[in-house]
This record gives C-alpha cells, structure tokens and sequence, in this order.
C-alpha cells in the first residue's frame, strides 16, 4: 500500500460497514498524540475500525487546550496511521459546539470547519444540544433551535465537500446536564422528533448522541475521589435505538463519557449495534500521565505544581487530588514542547500501554474483524 492509502476513510464508510453488526466503533480521544502509535497498531492487529478525534475546546484554530490545530492533528494522526499501516480508519472532529447559535458563534464555526476540511477530515459531529427552548410549547418548538443550527452546519459541510462522503455525528441532549431530580436524559420521542426534523431538512446523520447518564471526564464520590462510572442508562438507550429503529430513521447511538465505566460491563451489557460509536476520552490523557509519574517524574511535578497554583483558588474546599483531575488537561498546551520532547523510553511505555489497552477495549467493544467488514462493503459498493 502505498502512504495515501492509509490515510483516514469517509466515517459513513465505516459505519455503513458494520451496519446491523454487534460491534462499536471505538473513538479514541488523543489529547496527547503519543498514544496513537499504540490504538493504530492494535487496531491493525485485531483488524478493528477505529476513529481518531479532539473536540472544538480540544483543537480549534487557535490550538484549543492541547495546543493542536487541525491541521496538527491531521499530520500527527496521519504519520500515526501510515507507521502501524492501518487503513480503517476516520478523523473525526467531535463535539463542534454550538453554545448560543448566534452569527457571530456559525461563523466562526463554519472557519473551523473550513480548516478542518482542508486539514482532511473525514467525521464531524455537531453538538447544538445545548440550545435547548426550556419556554417551547411543545417538542418541536424545544428543539428547533439545535435542529436549525445542525442543519445548517451539516448541509456547510456537505457543500464544502462537494459530493464527497463524510460521518456525520449530531446530538440531541446535552450530555451531563442535571436538574433537581439527577440526569437529564434524552427520551424516545425526543431522539426521533429530532431526527426526522433533520431529514426533513436533507441532513442524514448516521449517529446520534444522547444524554443517558453519563458524563464527560470522572464520576467522583463524596469525598472527591474518582470511582467507577456506572451512571449509563442502558434501558433508556435501548428505548431510544428501539424507537428510532420502529421509525424507520436508520440511525446508531453514540455513547459519550466511555472513561471509567468498567470494560467488562460494557462487553456484557452494553448493547452492542444499538451503540454504534464508543468515545473514550480522558482515559488516554490519564494513561499518559501515570506513566509520566514514572519516566518524567521532574515534568509531571511541573504539570501538577502549574495546575493546582492556576487551579486550587478557582475551587475552593475541593482536595488537591480532585482539583489536578478536572483541570490537568488544560496544562497539555501550556507544556506542550516538553511533553513532546520526552525520553524515548517514555513514548515506548506510552505506546506499549496504549497498545495493550487499546486491545482490551476492542475486545469489549466487539470490534475484532470490523474492519475487514468495511473493506467487504466498500469493494461490494463500488461493483
């Protein structure tokens, strides 16, 4: 193969792989790109699709949290991928926020687009959940702020593609939000008035995300310390694929906050074809600095002395251990060269461990063999 065949595939490609398959996609969140090395490799071993992604507060033009561009993150992935000689696989640009819908707010988003376009992505997921009509008078009325924005976005890029294939990823339900009585989830009715808003507007998305107990980063106890995230609705989430599915919208879940739910709860329980795209996050980023702990003791000191000297005044009363957690990821672009520039042996443990638990959450996920799916499909499709 030569260097541009192992570059990233369309996303709808992947997913129309392994439609009707029980396996997830695992979308790998690389805030530091050392780990990809390892994820490429096993997913070249285990002949597993894969997705590589950052969201917008991760990677924008300005370099988001981790210092990285699109177009950084393009070339970092791309080398990744073309050294372990995977081919199965999306660049996807996760969680493209949409906060107030205003001009202002689509335009700048439609530049990022712009630059993640020309950077070669192949995914893109549009996040206006959280422009949510709390006044509306109906379901309809709630979501018609997020429905305009998604297909404004959605039918941007379609355009600026021009004709070419691409994933695409939105949401409905701001993942996360509580009110007074806990999570906020996204219900059946929701999940299909939503999308059949969307087709109706010509915006086909192949997965949706929804709140269903889960969060993005840690789950904490009462004493601020990290525990196992057991908070995924999995009843509701089959609610929600179910209904879809009765309604005829040919549409998978995507399920969001991955990161600290044990793996083999989600081989045995989660509900593999209904979830469709798995995102595993905060997981790499912590994979990263645990073994920096023991490599690049002088650097990790530095990393946690910066954030809790920039961080412990902006939560008072929190445990030093809970206040570096939350806002380590914020010291990524902040040390950046030096995180780059570590020992080799450093990035060998790195990828070694990436590798290894990239194998484990395949194996969970069900993914082994899904990429000889999608190659089946594609040369089926071009027949």
């Amino acid at each position: 193969m030569t260097k541009k065949e192992y570059g990233p595939l369309s996303g709808l490609r992947i997913f129309e792989g392994i439609s009707g398959k029980k396996t997830i996609i695992m979308a790998a969140n690389t805030r530091i790109t050392t780990v990809a090395k390892g994820i490429f490799k096993a997913a070249k071993d285990t002949d597993s699709a894969v997705f590589v992604e950052l969201a917008r507060s991760e990677c924008d033009l300005s370099g988001g949290y981790t210092g990285l561009t699109p177009k950084d993150f393009s070339e970092k992935m791309n080398e990744a991928a073309q050294e372990a000689q995977c081919d199965v696989w999306a660049l996807h640009a996760d969680h493209i926020t949409i906060k107030t819908g205003s001009e202002q707010e689509i335009d700048g988003t439609k530049k990022l687009i712009d630059a993640q376009i020309a950077a070669g992505y192949t995914s893109f997921a549009i996040d206006a959940s959280h422009l949510f009509n709390f006044e509306g008078k109906n379901l309809r009325e709630e979501l018609d702020k997020n429905i305009l924005a998604t297909t404004d976005l959605a039918l941007y890029i379609r355009n600026r593609l021009k004709g070419k294939d691409f994933g695409l990823e939105v949401e409905v339900g701001e993942i996360g939000r509580k009110d007074d009585h806990g999570m906020v989830l996204t219900s059946p009715k929701e999940a299909v008035e939503f999308i059949k808003a969307l087709q109706e507007n010509g915006v086909y998305p192949q997965v949706l995300a929804i709140a269903n107990g889960s969060t993005h980063g840690h789950v904490y106890d009462e004493k601020g310390n990290v525990i196992e995230q057991l908070s995924i609705d999995i009843p509701r989430t089959k609610a929600v694929a179910q209904a879809l599915r009765e309604s005829n919208l040919h549409i998978g879940i995507a399920q969001h906050g991955i990161t600290g739910t044990p793996r083999d709860l989600i081989n045995q329980h989660f509900p593999k074809g209904d979830i469709i795209k798995g995102n595993v996050g905060t997981f790499w980023q912590d994979l990263v600095f645990n073994c920096f702990k023991v490599y690049e003791p002088v650097l990790y000191k530095e990393i946690v002395d910066w954030t809790l000297e920039k961080y412990r005044p902006l939560n008072p009363g929190k445990k030093d251990s809970r206040v570096f957690d939350s806002n380590c990821k914020f010291a990524i672009k902040e040390f950046y060269k030096e995180i780059y520039a570590v020992e080799e042996s450093t990035e060998q443990a790195i990828q070694a461990m990436a590798y290894a638990e990239s194998l484990i959450f395949f194996r969970a996920f069900s993914s082994y063999g899904s990429a000889s799916l999608v190659r089946k499909t594609m040369r089926e499709n071009t027949r």
